[in-house]
């Protein structure tokens, strides 16, 4: 039960083709809620999986629609829509800045919290965060560490470019603030100041608490190729091929250590023990029951893998080896200051290194986009 001196969260989310996940999110946060504004729709890149009135192909809207009619008591739901494709791009160039501001120009919370549809918080963690909130009312921005599953609710990722790195994903929301961009999420108060350099909680400190967001992207694979044919089609610089890596790296498993998404980056497989949402749980079960229609990917060669006296070690190597790729990039960036190529070219080649990147400089680690 959520206690009346608890802050008021809005819940916001961007949707398309979010099944089976849709009523599953939001019945995990909505006891949580002051509530949840769902955006659904496409962007202009993304005409590939929606339908020629820019909309979800799988029945999310009908979904979302039901679970407003049939499981709303209170209200919290809104359900915002475009007639027609969303622009992808803002007038300074960021992606899908539009969508999340039409979810945060309608937040009437004391904070804006956004989740993706394959995202999940354990309902005890939900609770330690609105408590932490209630007593800390200086808090301005938490950050998380993801946890990230591949096939089973029991197959974690791991890998160099998640591995301890900030999710950005809550915001206090008062008069006058800004939802400035998406990728990374950015809030800026009245008076134009970054949440984030005001009194931010960092994954870190929220791990040392025991809270993580536990992240299902790669669950299905019908939702894995999906998503692969949009960011081909939304980052065509960066994500060229994705559609390749589904079938040599999700499908196949050819490739036991590109088995993220961001497959320049190496990753790998483990075993998951602990707990995890109990909204999931009950999602997976009604797939394996045949109440939700889902297509599982097998099970037998990530077994096999897991099991092999060599796979275990190699991935350790893997995840050493980072801090030394790291340092070898930051070698070669000073190497290359001074000289006459341009700045992008320079960190394009950094970025490549030794393992044959895409050629696009990585973020920096305090971005926390997906």
């Amino acid at each position: 039960m959520i206690l009346v001196s608890y802050p008021k969260v809005t819940f916001g989310i961007i949707v398309l083709n979010g099944e089976p996940f849709t009523r599953y999110c939001l019945r995990s946060l909505y006891p949580f809620a002051h509530q949840i504004i769902v955006v659904e729709g496409a962007h202009e890149n993304a005409r590939a999986v929606a339908t020629e009135d820019g909309h979800s192909i799988d029945g999310t809207l009908q979904v979302l629609q039901r679970f407003q009619s049939e499981e709303d008591p209170d209200g919290k739901v809104e359900i915002v829509t475009r007639d027609g494709f969303w622009p992808q791009k803002d007038e300074l160039g960021n992606d899908r800045t539009h969508q999340s501001r039409a979810y945060a120009e309608r937040a009437t919370g004391d904070y804006l919290w956004q989740v993706d549809i394959d995202e999940f918080y354990r309902p005890q963690d939900l609770a330690l965060v609105l408590d932490m909130l209630a007593g800390e009312p200086e808090v301005t921005a938490v950050s998380f560490y993801l946890r990230a599953f591949w096939g089973r609710p029991t197959y974690e990722m791991e890998g160099w470019k998640w591995k301890k790195r900030d999710v950005h994903r809550l915001f206090r929301w008062r008069k006058g603030y800004t939802y400035v961009t998406h990728e990374p999420p950015t809030v800026t108060d009245a008076l134009g100041r970054d949440l984030r350099e005001l009194k931010w909680v960092s994954g870190g400190h929220m791990a040392r608490m025991g809270v993580f967001m536990y992240h299902y992207s790669q669950l299905f694979p019908r939702q894995v190729l999906q998503k692969a044919l949009i960011y081909q089609e939304e980052k065509p610089e960066s994500c060229a091929g994705l559609a390749e890596w589904v079938e040599s790296s999700y499908i196949r498993l050819d490739r036991p250590f590109r088995v993220e998404r961001h497959h320049w980056e190496p990753s790998w497989l483990k075993r998951y023990r602990g707990d995890y949402p109990a909204a999931v749980a009950q999602l997976m079960a009604d797939v394996e029951s045949g109440v939700v229609e889902e297509e599982l990917r097998p099970q037998d060669d990530v077994e096999r893998l897991l099991s092999s006296w060599w796979y275990r070690p190699a991935c350790m190597g893997l995840a050493a080896m980072k801090p030394v790729d790291r340092a070898w990039a930051w070698v070669r960036l000073q190497a290359l200051r001074g000289s006459h190529i341009p700045r992008k070219v320079r960190e394009s080649l950094v970025a490549k290194r030794w393992r044959g990147g895409t050629g696009v400089a990585e973020p920096k680690d305090r971005r926390g986009d997906l």
